[in-house]
């Protein structure tokens, strides 16, 4: 019950800064929805876009520009390779490739979409999240999975970056 009060004030923090251009909180929101009529796992991802550019210029020696208007084609490969290293997903044990469809911006973050296909049946979940972990350790990232109607929250950080839910 705390963990889900604090989980929530969390992300109302995360909702209320996201409208202000400089921030000193550190925190993703990973929304994760199981469609068992579509068999597929639906992804969004709310990340600051300051925190986004500095962690891929850390990563990759070159600055980007992802969510502006001076946004290239290659800021945008650099990000899916970056989310592809840092975010992983384990379903019922194996690891699943997920595919990026768009991100838009909204205010200072940028939101992903992402897919997971051809799951039938979700019995656990595993999700590595180390994005942003490198360049703020006290970056907190919250994973909300809805499976099916069941609610689980996952808070994941620096120091513990895996986390299952069931």
């Amino acid at each position: 019950m705390k963990k889900a009060i604090k989980i929530s004030a969390l992300v109302i923090l995360f909702i209320g800064l996201t409208a202000m251009s400089v921030h000193r909180f550190y925190v993703g929101i990973y929304q994760v929805d199981f469609m068992p009529q579509k068999k597929r796992l639906e992804i969004t991802t709310r990340i600051f876009m300051d925190d986004l550019n500095d962690a891929l210029a850390n990563a990759y020696k070159k600055q980007t520009n992802v969510g502006d208007s001076k946004e290239t084609p290659e800021d945008v490969a650099l990000m899916k390779k970056y989310l592809s290293d840092k975010f992983k997903i384990y379903l019922n044990g194996q690891y699943k490739n997920f595919n990026y469809h768009s991100h838009e911006q909204e205010n200072n973050v940028v939101i992903c979409y992402l897919t997971i296909k051809d799951v039938a049946k979700i019995s656990r979940i595993e999700i590595e999240n180390s994005i942003l972990t490198e360049i703020h350790e006290e970056q907190q990232n919250i994973i909300q999975f809805n499976n099916n109607g069941k609610k689980q929250n996952l808070l994941l950080s620096s120091s513990t970056t895996k986390g299952m839910l069931k």
